[in-house]
């Protein structure tokens, strides 16, 4: 079951960082940030630390919130937020085919949502990848829960040098993950080298689009306030993702960005000019009142020191993604389908 009550919340805070280090750790990760004096360059060498250090500080707040699948997605009239999501994975189990027998690959799995889901939508095995220990506890407790531990499982590893042979995957699928990287090309290489020639991979990433200005300083401001809320190192365009897939050896066979014809924002849940019901803890108030109750649990020593610190950057990271996306400078949902030629290896 999701953790999804305050004690849950409590408990959870840290992660795999001992909750007497958990104050030690938000001053690091902070600092890797242009908002605290950080750069990019610190940021992209030092990818794997960002990541697991932001996963360690934030599961559990994304685990109250957001439930099992921390993504987004297009959303219909009427249809919830975890109506929209699911929805969303069976898009991507749907573009690839998958069926029993074949063995998919979920890079940067989290905890395992849309593992979960996609592997009873499809009846495929799917293994998820990640570099976090304590996700990959959460997701293997959540796959005993449903009785999914024999056709799902996880691998701890780096995604820009998988633990795993070549020609392996018959599909793979990275659902706002690969945006971790700190180098597109390399991780879609490794992507490219897991999967079986003619093997299809879809992609959801995180994206500036078109009319982001790099020259804009409201623009930087953005693109900062979500790189430091989400443990990013520097997010992408479109086009130098599309172009680092090709390179990876890719053929690209389809390319949307969903956000664009979603009848309803996908950033409805975080915009505070819209009250929500259905996903009423990710609404302003929502979250004015977890962060009161983190303030309070911190006080009473429920929760270590610096949890409400790590509240406010994911208050930082809402207000960014509602500005990004109204301003129509960013994507968390640019959808790329893509094939392994039959004929060739991935590059190296």
């Amino acid at each position: 079951m999701s953790k999804t009550s305050a004690l849950d919340l409590a408990s959870g805070l840290g992660g795999k960082i001992r909750k007497d280090q958990v104050k030690s750790a938000v001053d690091q990760y902070e600092k890797y940030h242009e908002i605290y004096g950080g750069e990019v360059e610190s940021r992209t060498f030092n990818y794997a630390d960002l990541a697991n250090k932001y996963y360690d500080l934030v599961t559990s707040f994304y685990e109250y919130g957001w439930g099992e699948s921390f993504h987004f997605g297009s959303r219909w009239h009427g249809e919830t937020l975890r109506e929209s999501l699911k929805r969303h994975e069976h898009f991507v189990a749907l573009q690839l085919g998958l069926k029993e027998g074949m063995k998919v690959l979920d890079v940067g799995c989290g905890i395992g949502g849309p593992l979960r889901e996609i592997a009873r939508f499809s009846s495929a095995s799917v293994t998820g990848l990640n570099n976090n220990a304590y996700q990959i506890s959460r997701g293997q407790e959540l796959n005993i829960s449903v009785g999914l531990s024999e056709t799902c499982n996880f691998v701890k590893g780096d995604f820009m040098n998988m633990p795993i042979p070549d020609a392996t995957f018959d599909a793979s699928y990275a659902i706002e993950a690969t945006c971790h990287a700190p180098d597109a090309l390399g991780v879609y290489r490794e992507i490219c080298r897991v999967l079986k020639p003619g093997q299809l991979f879809a992609l959801d990433e995180w994206c500036m689009t078109d009319k982001y200005d790099p020259g804009n300083a409201r623009h930087q401001s953005i693109k900062a306030e979500i790189e430091l809320g989400n443990g990013l190192p520097d997010i992408r365009t479109t086009r130098q993702c599309i172009q680092a897939l090709k390179d990876a050896g890719f053929e690209v066979v389809s390319v949307k960005d969903l956000a664009e014809d979603s009848p309803l924002p996908w950033y409805l849940p975080l915009d505070s000019s819209q009250p929500s019901l259905t996903g009423f803890r990710l609404t302003r108030v929502g979250r004015f009142i977890t962060q009161a109750l983190v303030k309070t649990l911190e006080c009473l020593h429920l929760a270590p020191e610096g949890s409400l610190r790590v509240s406010n950057f994911l208050e930082t990271a809402a207000d960014g993604l509602v500005k990004g996306a109204k301003e129509g400078i960013f994507t968390p949902i640019f959808f790329v389908l893509a094939r392994k030629p039959l004929d060739k290896q991935a590059h190296t």
